[in-house]
């Protein structure tokens, strides 16, 4: 029994036609660029390496993917990206920032 985790509050239905739905199918429209507000971070991930993570993002997941494709080329480095945040591997907080503005973006830089 697969996605058994997913299943959370169904127990067992007596229903012979029942088909658990899981809520992935919900996909949102992506918001315009200027109605985005997005946040930068700066972050350590696994082994203390730094990351520059843009989170906040809303709408569909090739959007995001198209957006970290561009991140990634102006900052040269790696990256991933998955419900709703980017994660850039070091800090490009000020280039990340100033491309976002420039894109249109409502971004700013958050935490200390």
């Amino acid at each position: 029994m697969k996605n058994k985790k997913l299943r959370e509050g169904v127990v067992y239905s007596t229903n012979p036609d029942f088909e658990f739905n899981f809520g992935q199918d919900e996909e949102v429209e992506t918001l315009p660029s200027q109605q985005q507000n997005l946040k930068i971070w700066l972050d350590r991930k696994g082994g203390n390496k730094i990351v520059s993570r843009v989170d906040g993002f809303v709408g569909k997941d090739e959007d995001l993917q198209i957006l970290r494709k561009k991140l990634q080329n102006l900052c040269g480095s790696g990256g991933t990206a998955k419900e709703g945040e980017i994660l850039l591997q070091g800090d490009h907080r000020d280039k990340i920032l100033g491309f976002l503005l420039k894109e249109g973006f409502k971004a700013k830089k958050a935490g200390g």
